[in-house]
């Protein structure tokens, strides 16, 4: 294993430190229904705000993670390669080897307070979902989202959990002094798919009720429409209910993203797609035979299809104005231009 850059003192840590044996980490079980064959590795992480690489297509400079690994169990993840750094499994392993940052909420409090932070924004739930089941035991982001209100400081959650809606009442308090952005993942509402690539996750139906609350609360909330999986979600009657179900829901913006397929994640996705859909495999292959990506004349094809249908069913985008309360930040270095396809999932 190797914990050297979650340890919180490095001098103490060697780089291939034995999992149960590690002085930082404390493995866990419960014996619960929803935790039945998870182990937590609760560990004390010596920094939580991480710089995005610069060669990235995020939108974004800044992340907090405070969980590696992921019990949605998505097959598709993206995220699945960052466990091979910790020489953990990137298939079953990622889904129940659960790493836990238990010193996230005062890692960036005390990182908001210090004097080389000038206030930018944060982004939550790129890598792994902050509101996946472990987060209803250790409660790590009512800590997180206080910190980020008491500083004022701008941040956005993207999420597949509904257990978000617990956190309602301090979201709704940080949104009254500063930016704040929070989108939901639904790629599709078929719920047979679902049940197969999304095993871990709440049903997309129940995803929607979350947009439903935050709209009914006054916070505007944002679908990404991610992944549309080639063949199995992309049929025009698919893409048709999908769109018509986050419009119903109250949804400010829908912005779909076609699966891409990282090393780590294309080798789980292509054996479960052997499994359950072996006739797809050769199709597939073409399709992502220049890496991660489909090719854009698809991504192309998929974002007019949903654009047309947001504007049939008269989603548009989130224009709200930020609400920041604070004194602004002494200015920033103008950032590289974007590019308008997002990696999130």
């Amino acid at each position: 294993m190797r914990w050297e850059n979650l340890s919180p003192d490095s001098e103490h840590s060697r780089a291939d430190t034995a999992l149960f044996g590690a002085e930082a980490v404390t493995t866990r079980t419960f014996d619960t229904p929803e935790f039945r064959g998870i182990t937590f590795h609760e560990i004390r992480a010596r920094s939580i705000v991480n710089r995005v690489p610069g060669a990235s297509r995020m939108p974004f400079e800044w992340t907090v993670n405070p969980y590696r690994g992921c019990t949605h169990a998505c097959v598709y993840c993206f995220a699945r390669k960052t466990h091979s750094y910790l020489d953990l499994d990137t298939g079953l392993g990622f889904d129940s080897q659960i790493v836990v940052k238990v010193n996230a909420p005062e890692l960036l409090r005390h990182r908001l307070a210090s004097r080389s932070w000038h206030g930018e924004h944060i982004a939550m739930g790129t890598n792994v979902d902050c509101y996946q089941r472990a987060e209803g035991r250790y409660r790590l982001m009512p800590g997180i989202i206080e910190a980020l209100r008491d500083h004022a400081n701008p941040f956005s959650i993207l999420t597949k959990g509904t257990l978000i809606l617990r956190d309602l009442p301090l979201l709704r308090q940080a949104a009254e002094v500063t930016d704040v952005g929070v989108s939901v993942s639904v790629g599709f509402t078929d719920e047979e798919l679902w049940r197969t690539v999304e095993p871990g996750t709440p049903a997309p139906e129940r995803r929607l009720d979350v947009v439903r609350a935050f709209t009914d609360a006054g916070i505007g909330c944002g679908v990404l429409m991610a992944p549309v999986i080639p063949f199995l979600g992309d049929r025009p009657e698919q893409l048709r209910a999908t769109v018509r179900a986050i419009a119903a829901s109250g949804a400010t913006s829908v912005t779909p993203l076609v699966l891409h397929l990282r090393p780590g994640a294309r080798e789980w996705f292509m054996s479960w797609l052997a499994e359950h859909h072996p006739h797809l495999v050769a199709r597939y292959e073409r399709l992502y035979a220049e890496g991660a990506y489909a090719p854009r004349w698809y991504q192309r094809r998929i974002t007019r299809q949903v654009h047309d249908l947001a504007r049939e069913y008269g989603i548009g985008p989130d224009r709200a104005e930020a609400r920041r309360r604070v004194p602004a930040p002494a200015p920033e270095e103008p950032e590289a231009e974007l590019p308008t396809q997002l990696t999130l999932l």
